[in-house]
Parts: structure tokens; C-alpha cells; sequence
């Protein structure tokens, strides 16, 4: 018996999937759409590796059932930008060096990108209140809280040129 089709709108695209509703939204990701970005860490939402954005929030892809996530938007590492074009996040992570082994990387910049969303100027209190929850066990954090210090500023004085 067929599944109903489930409407998913990812990195700007609309998917029509023939998949289970209760699917974890991560097994659709990374099986069906071929994405990479979002990880399998713990599968317990605990670790953040699977991060991704839904309407623009942090959320963890391996505890959301995929119906979950119909009608609105998500967006992946690969949503952010590419190699020769990234996000000013994935740029600042490049630059400070902010990777070891780089599994916790995507949790990181998707983390980074929602808490630079809601507060463009963070202190370091709220940097690490908004990464608590994300696990590195190679310990780049200085590394990473650099990064996120150095994209605040740069989209600080991105929007600064805009006006």
C-alpha cells in the first residue's frame, strides 16, 4: 500500500515524496533527497548533527517525524551556499579554522545562522547558550566561538554598506 504524498518545500525546492509520515525528517533528507549536510550523530536530538533550519529555527531532523515539516520551509547545510559561493556562516567556520573532525559542523552553522537570525549582535554568553546543545568532541571550541564572533561582524557590516 502506497503512502500519501507529502509535500516538502527544502532549500527552496518543493518535493513531492512517497514516504512514510512518521519517517524521521533526517532518513528523508539524507535517503531521498540526497542531502549531506544534516548528520546521524545520536538519534536522539540530543547531539545536534542533524540540524537543520524549519521556517528559520534550529531543529533536530532525527526526532521530527517528516509530516511534521509539511507546508513549511527547511533548509540544509547545502541550502546555505556551496563551495564557491558560501553563507557568510560557512565562510567565518573556513576562516577560523573551526573544524577538526567536522561532524559537529553542520549543528554548528545551522545553530549559528538561526541564533544570528533572531540576535545579530550576540555576546559570548549567548553564543554559547545557543551552541550548549550542540556536541564537539574534538574541541575546536574557541576556534568555533571565533567563527561566530567573525560572522556576526561580518553581517553586521554587510547590513551596515546596505544602507
Amino acid at each position: 500500500m502506497s503512502n500519501p504524498l507529502l509535500s516538502l518545500t527544502v532549500n527552496g525546492e518543493q518535493h513531492s515524496l512517497d514516504v512514510p509520515g512518521d519517517a524521521p525528517l533526517l532518513m528523508v533528507l539524507r535517503n531521498d533527497l540526497q542531502l549531506n549536510g544534516p548528520k546521524y550523530g545520536c538519534g536522539l536530538g540530543q547531539c545536534g548533527a542533524c540540524s537543520v533550519l524549519v521556517d528559520g529555527k534550529c531543529a533536530r531532523a532525527c526526532v521530527i517525524p517528516v509530516r511534521g515539516v509539511a507546508g513549511r520551509h527547511v533548509t540544509t547545510l547545502e541550502g546555505l551556499g556551496n563551495a564557491r559561493s558560501p553563507h557568510i556562516v560557512q565562510q567565518a567556520f573556513i576562516e577560523e579554522q573551526a573544524a577538526q573532525c567536522g561532524y559537529c559542523l553542520n549543528g554548528m552553522i545551522m545553530a549559528t545562522v538561526a541564533l544570528l537570525h533572531v540576535n545579530p549582535n550576540p555576546t559570548d554568553t549567548d553564543i554559547r547558550n545557543a551552541l550548549a546543545h550542540n556536541l564537539c568532541r574534538c574541541g575546536t571550541h574557541i576556534e568555533i566561538l571565533q567563527a561566530v564572533r567573525r560572522a556576526a561582524r561580518q553581517l553586521s557590516e554587510s547590513a551596515e554598506a546596505q544602507r
